[in-house]
């Protein structure tokens, strides 16, 4: 009895010594614990990769450079021109001419013109057989005028889809005199004309204008429109 007691005792101390090794192990209460739950990503962090002060998105925009073609700083503005001029009752006839124009600001300006003809033959003079009105120097045809021009419509024209060039409708006003027939006659002007820019130095224009003055030549007095229509070519300096 004294040696079952014993190992009564024994087995009892084995086990109270093998208990907190079961715990150890996770075989104890300790092994129902929840796991340590892990923290929110910050902004701007992908789970499990550190934050960046980089954005997501790094657009790269390529920036072009913008050219606008302008009137040059310069204020004058010398050209040329060629047309057609109808002369009332003697025909329509080519003109030569040449501006000069001083731009005030960017809508207004004054321009002084000077241009050369040679009328034709009337109606009358074709069909008739008489004599000539005129001698052949009279039929000489030149003029000139001082003119006052208000750019009405300044904008720009499209060439294809990458040119674009300033443009400007404007409306012009004068007054000169005109030397015909063998006299000189006071002369009031005006028309329309439209400019392009193709460069900041030079331009390009189309014009017409409408001279008007007395003439009696055929025995009654009375008011001409001579009408005329041209293309010109002009720098600024």
């Amino acid at each position: 009895m004294e040696v079952s007691r014993i190992r009564i005792l024994f087995l009892i101390a084995l086990c109270a010594s093998a208990l907190p090794g079961c715990s150890w192990l996770g075989l104890g209460r300790g092994g129902d614990e929840a796991p340590e739950p892990i923290p929110p990503a910050a902004e701007g962090e992908v789970l499990g990769e550190p934050a960046s002060d980089s954005p997501i998105i790094d657009p790269q925009v390529e920036r072009r450079e913008i050219r606008r073609k302008r009137i040059d700083t310069e204020d004058f503005e010398l050209g040329l021109y060629a047309g057609i001029l109808s002369i009332e009752d003697f025909e329509s006839n080519s003109v030569v001419g040449a501006r000069l124009a001083y731009h005030l600001t960017e809508d207004f300006f004054l321009e002084a013109t000077y241009g050369q003809s040679r009328a034709g033959r009337t109606s009358y003079e074709n069909l008739s057989g008489s004599a000539d009105l005129l001698t052949d120097d009279e039929r000489d045809y030149s003029y000139y005028a001082l003119s006052a021009g208000w750019n009405a419509l300044p904008g720009e024209i499209f060439i294809g889809e990458n040119r674009a060039y300033n443009s400007a409708f404007y409306l012009v006003a004068g007054i000169g005199s005109t030397t015909f027939a063998g006299d000189d006659r006071f002369t009031v002007s005006g028309g329309f004309g439209y400019r392009i820019l193709p460069s900041d130095w030079i331009a390009v224009h189309f014009d017409v204008r409408d001279h008007v003055f007395d003439i009696d030549l055929l025995g009654e007095k009375k008011i001409v429109n001579n009408l005329e229509a041209h293309l010109g070519l002009s720098i600024f300096f």
